[in-house]
């Protein structure tokens, strides 16, 4: 796919920190339960922390117990792109930016609780928080 932003392997090293690129530019993921927006629950908007496209809104946010930010849709259905990931000997459904290709985590249909039953299960350091209420 073609992305709007799109950078060098060394300009994105340059931008991001070294835990940053491994999650968003090598598909890492974070320890779980030691991202800062885990708790975030202010009003706004959570953005790709790459390219700063708006991912997900705060009232698409949950809990879902599992140690990583959740959210059960995006903000624009085109907001972000999935991609089959057979990786670590299973199929997942891998959850990227699609403005710039970043990783974000992964979306699983576990989540009945929810208006759309799926759990958009992202890497906190993935993504930044701008708060709606702030002057």
């Amino acid at each position: 796919m073609s992305y709007e932003v799109t950078k060098t392997d060394q300009q994105w090293r340059d931008e991001l920190s070294p835990e940053e690129y491994q999650v968003l530019r090598q598909a890492g993921t974070e320890r779980p339960g030691t991202g800062e927006l885990l708790h975030e629950n202010r009003e706004g908007v959570f953005r790709c922390r790459a390219c700063s496209a708006e991912l997900f809104r705060s009232d698409s946010k949950f809990d879902a117990h599992c140690g990583w930010p959740s959210f059960f849709e995006p903000k624009e259905s085109d907001a972000v792109e999935l991609i089959e990931d057979r990786t670590l000997g299973m199929v997942r459904t891998e959850v990227r930016c699609a403005r710039c290709g970043s990783h974000l985590g992964h979306v699983f249909d576990d989540a009945p609780q929810t208006p759309t039953g799926e759990r958009f299960c992202m890497n906190s350091i993935s993504l930044t928080f701008e708060d709606s209420t702030a002057s």
